[in-house]
């Protein structure tokens, strides 16, 4: 879809050219009558899936906000807005790189060129996102506490850390502490980096990516997780058995 600015350039308006042909007055307007039409209907579109955004970044960040018992109604708003504002930016930054790494695509570039011209653009991407995490993560602090940013942290990245955290410690109640801060360790980093991804599909991504490497240390250790996952299920089957009856 074009940019609104560039839609409504000159190249888009009929110049007389476009008329020499049509000589009744009545044609004439009703001409003129129909590309004002759909250029309201142009920009009512654009407006609407703007709108649309925004509602939906902003029923997103007020649903996390509201998790955190913020009872200051000013600490809540600028919350809610630094999340909005956050949303808003990355997915900028994303459109930005995918804009750019399609332009680099099109162009008759040698491979290599092509492969380096790529790797450049997503480095930029990610300096950009490592900027805007940093300046997010100072507003949180200064407006809540540590336990409630770490609540915003995991409302955006759907609870996966804490989730999966709990998961591997009931699998393996054997842990030691020293494993147990290994796993939580790489599942906090996970978290940092889904913060900044683009869709749920690629921030579960990440957290499936630290959970090899995870899985890989386990075994590492000694720990058969095939056994440990079997054996998990059971327990978990029993515990839903037991609290039926």
């Amino acid at each position: 879809m074009l940019a609104l600015p560039e839609y409504l350039s000159s190249k888009h308006i009929p110049n007389r050219e476009s008329f020499r042909y049509i000589s009744k007055p009545a044609v004439y307007l009703k001409y003129i009558f129909l590309f004002f039409i759909s250029n309201i209907l142009f920009i009512s579109s654009a407006w609407s899936q703007t709108d649309a955004y925004l509602k939906n970044i902003t029923d997103r960040a007020v649903k996390i906000v509201n998790t955190l018992s913020v009872k200051d109604s000013s600490i809540y708003n600028n919350t809610v807005q630094a999340l909005v504002n956050q949303y808003s930016a990355l997915n900028k930054i994303q459109e930005d790189n995918k804009a750019a790494a399609d332009i680099v695509k099109k162009e008759a570039l040698a491979a290599e060129e092509t492969a380096a011209r790529l790797k450049s653009t997503e480095e930029k991407k990610l300096a950009s996102l490592q900027q805007l995490h940093t300046r997010f993560i100072g507003q949180l602090q200064q407006l809540l506490s540590p336990e409630q940013v770490d609540l915003v942290k995991d409302g955006m990245t759907y609870r996966v850390f804490p989730i999966t955290y709990a998961a591997y410690q009931d699998m393996i109640p054997a842990l030691t502490e020293a494993q147990k801060a290994k796993i939580y360790d790489w599942l906090k980093e996970a978290r940092e980096i889904a913060m900044d991804a683009e869709s749920s599909e690629k921030k579960h991504a990440v957290f499936g990516k630290y959970k090899g490497r995870i899985n890989n240390y386990l075994s590492a250790e000694g720990y058969d997780l095939k056994k440990a996952t079997e054996e998990w299920q059971q327990r978990i089957k029993e515990r839903n058995k037991a609290s039926q009856s």
